[in-house]
């Protein structure tokens, strides 16, 4: 008899979702899914509207969030308006709680994710997948007219957690802090937030240990970042057993910073097995996800028939992992 994993495999879903591709996650055996509001469904009727069509299909809303309100460049440089962004974050917040939804999301990527071409890479397999070469991105001008250094961006995310955890713990939503991608120190003038283990635990220091404050532990960033980031293995271990791990984001890369390709699961320069057996083995008991996948040709499925694969592949991995432990 096969032991039912703890870990919740969830696909990624757009609330213009159509019901067909609906059909599909609950036809793969998908039962929970991460929402990403478009920026006109981010009112309450069209948030509870959607989680409706979700129940329609067996579907459970884990976590959500809205890339305009949480990638909001006033909030993380400390703008003129980051006051009228946080409170919109806040306002989003209290929606997505009476949706039943208890986690959201917050990256402090000003620019969002840094990407120098989405191409046919050497370890692609004729796809199109993301690359990055930093040292390419590091010649790009400044983005938002001057340098943004590191004290500054701690003072604003101080700034952002003394408006934003007080409603957290009123309305029991948490926040799932996602690192810079890709992980390094300062790219178009803007230093970057979190690009370690360290940065992660100084976050959360900052926070008072608050349990509303947690991560989207992203394999994918700690694999980019490689030692400089953290061990891997050994991140998991602590940040899971501190119970800071809320979501997380399951994908290989080719290689560490400064240059690499996004791959499938089995092409990148990890072992993807030891690290699912990792959060097997440490307990993990939240959702999982690949959330970035080289693209597959548009007359085969396109991106739905790439996500299909790596989540198969995700589901294969933890199955195996759940049988090899007995947990």
């Amino acid at each position: 008899m096969i032991t039912e994993p703890k870990i919740r495999i969830q696909q990624q879903v757009f609330s213009d979702y159509t019901d067909d591709q609906l059909l599909f996650l609950k036809q793969m055996g998908i039962q929970y899914v991460y929402v990403l509001f478009r920026d006109q469904h981010t009112d309450y009727d069209s948030v509870m509207s959607f989680v409706e069509r979700l129940r329609k299909y067996q579907l459970i809303p884990t976590d959500a969030g809205n890339r305009t309100i949480y990638k909001n460049p006033a909030i993380h440089l400390g703008l003129p308006d980051r006051d009228e962004g946080i409170e919109r974050f806040n306002n989003f917040s209290r929606i997505l709680a009476k949706a039943g939804i208890p986690i959201t999301y917050m990256t402090w990527e000003p620019n969002g994710v840094l990407t120098s071409k989405y191409a046919v890479g050497e370890h692609t397999r004729d796809a199109v997948a993301r690359i990055v070469d930093v040292d390419q991105l590091a010649k790009e001008p400044y983005s938002h007219g001057r340098l943004f250094t590191k004290e500054e961006m701690w003072e604003n995310f101080q700034y952002f957690l003394d408006r934003a955890l007080p409603v957290c713990e009123e309305i029991g939503m948490k926040i799932a802090l996602h690192p810079n991608d890709p992980p390094v120190q300062c790219l178009k003038g803007i230093n970057n937030l979190i690009i370690s283990a360290e940065d992660y635990k100084k976050a959360f220091a900052m926070a008072k240990e608050s349990p509303y404050l947690g991560m989207k532990l992203c394999v994918g960033c700690w694999l980019e970042g490689g030692a400089q980031f953290g061990n891997i293995l050994e991140d998991i271990k602590y940040f899971v057993e501190h119970d800071k791990v809320l979501s997380v984001h399951f994908r290989n890369v080719s290689s560490c910073v400064p240059k690499f390709e996004e791959t499938l699961m089995e092409d990148g320069y990890m072992d993807m097995y030891q690290v699912m057996k990792q959060f097997v083995a440490c307990g993990y008991e939240g959702p999982m996800n690949v959330d970035h996948v080289p693209e597959f040709v548009a007359s085969c499925g396109g991106k739905d028939s790439a996500n299909a694969y790596s989540t198969g592949y995700i589901k294969a991995l933890l199955n195996c992992a759940v049988a090899e432990s007995g947990k």
